[in-house]
């Protein structure tokens, strides 16, 4: 084209002093004849203007995929940016599942909210309970069972706990009273099942055990009470006070009943603990058996003798 023509892109050229302003009506019929060029490939393909302006036609969307509507074409712009935004991998919303939402939206809106579920009731654990200690068994250290065996061709002289018309003391002491109570009790009753009255029992309280020999040897010396039972109890302690008022206790009844002849039965626990005491309170049965047995065998004695 020559220099008077119009080359597209380029501002046209202002006109020279004395040349009059073409028409905007003439550029514009100009514009509309002017061919423009284009590539296809190699070959430069013309085209006219006209037929560039024209829109082409709309090309088939592939399956699967809505064709998009008239009145959407000014939104997609704005779709294109939203979709950019979406993280990918992420399927769109059918049509189907939009309606579900919605109406499940409704639903809820129409129910309230949801009610909540009621708390489990709180079940407290059970206690642990130990289980129960088998009780201890009164294990007699030192002391093996069974009843001595006499031969038939000697004479034997035994005595017998047998206490019809018989006279009794009994001293007892004050200290470890909860021990010294059950020891008395076991012995009245033991004096009961043998037949000893009682109006022919003498009880005298004493302090400790330590006044316990002292207190059998005045009786004794009475010449009233055909034997005396000793009852007391020694707990060891932190001190060595258990060696000496066990020891001089064990050592007093026996001289008591050495002196006067009168037999005195010995009916002292002597123990470790107070567990071991109240296990064996029922010593005051054996004492009581021990002396009605001595004080028969001293009466046969003096029948021998006369």
């Amino acid at each position: 084209m020559t220099s008077g023509g119009f080359w597209p892109g380029r501002p046209p050229e202002p006109p020279e002093a004395g040349e009059a302003e073409p028409a905007e009506s003439a550029v514009e019929v100009e514009l509309e004849v002017e061919p423009s060029v284009t590539t296809n490939g190699d070959e430069p393909v013309e085209q006219d203007q006209a037929s560039a302006a024209e829109p082409a036609a709309p090309q088939p969307a592939p399956e699967g995929e809505a064709e998009p509507l008239a009145g959407d074409e000014a939104d997609t712009d704005s779709q294109e940016a939203v979709l950019v935004a979406e993280p990918e991998g992420q399927p769109e919303p059918e049509a189907g599942d939009a309606a579900e939402a919605v109406s499940e939206a409704e639903a809820t809106s129409q129910a309230g909210p949801a009610s909540e579920a009621e708390p489990l009731p709180e079940v407290e654990p059970p206690a642990w309970e130990p289980a129960p200690l088998p009780e201890p068994e009164l294990v007699l250290a030192g002391h093996a069972p069974g009843d001595l065996r006499l031969p038939d061709d000697v004479n034997i002289l035994e005595g017998r706990p047998f206490g019809l018309g018989r006279a009794v003391g009994v001293v007892v002491s004050r200290f470890n009273g909860d021990v010294t109570n059950l020891l008395l009790e076991s012995a009245l009753a033991e004096l009961d099942r043998l037949e000893v009255p009682r109006e022919h029992v003498t009880i005298v309280p004493v302090p400790g055990a330590f006044e316990l020999p002292l207190a059998a040897m005045g009786l004794a010396k009475t010449r009233q009470y055909a034997f005396i039972v000793a009852l007391g109890c020694v707990i060891r302690g932190e001190t060595a006070h258990f060696d000496y008022v066990a020891g001089e206790a064990a050592s007093g009844l026996q001289l008591a009943a050495l002196e006067t002849g009168v037999p005195v039965s010995f009916g002292v626990l002597t123990v470790d603990t107070l567990e071991q005491a109240m296990a064996r309170t029922d010593k005051g049965a054996d004492a009581v058996r021990s002396g009605l047995e001595m004080a028969d065998l001293f009466s046969q004695l003096r029948q021998q003798r006369a």
